[in-house]
């Protein structure tokens, strides 16, 4: 059986190894000094916005912070099983989503195609948080089943299978799957996020 994901051990080895301390680390990151201490010390789950903030502050992404020795196909093609899973390593619950669970598998290597393409699945009440998500990039996405409320600034929309959304992601979002069916998402996000 594999163990859980240590959030808290693995970001105090990361700041450790960039000789940083906490408090060096919120300042980086903008978000407050106990918040870094009570992350490393496993006292509060970080939503994701707020692990992405942190982790951006000692410039490192979310699939190197879970899967730092994976090995990621070539392609150009990819069967299912090659899909990088930015989940495998921890619950969702675990990094602050909301009360459903959900999953992220990343197509090939992001960062050397400055694009990210990923296919989602978003269960029954998964949210990704209520702090928005808010990143340097441009991001797009298809429906392919489900309903997804989306929400872009102050605009909010629930977009059913077939429908599709592209905005730029510097304007605070969050999706959520508000039914009772699993919702399934590709999207692609440039520079990539996750």
């Amino acid at each position: 059986m594999e163990t859980q994901f240590d959030i808290g051990a693995r970001l105090k080895a990361i700041r450790t190894a960039a000789r940083l301390s906490q408090r060096q680390l919120a300042q980086r990151a903008a978000v407050p000094h106990a918040q870094i201490s009570n992350v490393e010390k496993n006292k509060i789950s970080p939503s994701i916005s707020t692990l992405r903030k942190i982790l951006a502050g000692l410039g490192v992404d979310m699939a190197d912070f879970f899967e730092p020795e994976r090995k990621l196909p070539p392609g150009p093609f990819f069967q299912a099983h090659e899909l990088i899973d930015l989940t495998s390593r921890v619950a969702a619950h675990s990094i602050g989503f909301g009360e459903g669970n959900m999953s992220f598998r990343q197509v090939g290597d992001a960062r050397s195609h400055n694009l990210q393409i990923l296919h989602e699945v978003y269960e029954p009440n998964a949210d990704t948080g209520e702090t928005f998500l808010q990143h340097a990039s441009n991001e797009g996405g298809y429906v392919v089943e489900g309903v997804l409320e989306l929400t872009v600034g102050s605009e909010v929309r629930l977009l059913k299978a077939g429908e599709a959304y592209l905005f730029d992601s510097r304007i605070p979002h969050r999706f959520r799957n508000v039914s009772e069916a699993r919702t399934v998402v590709i999207s692609a996000c440039t520079p990539p996020y996750l």
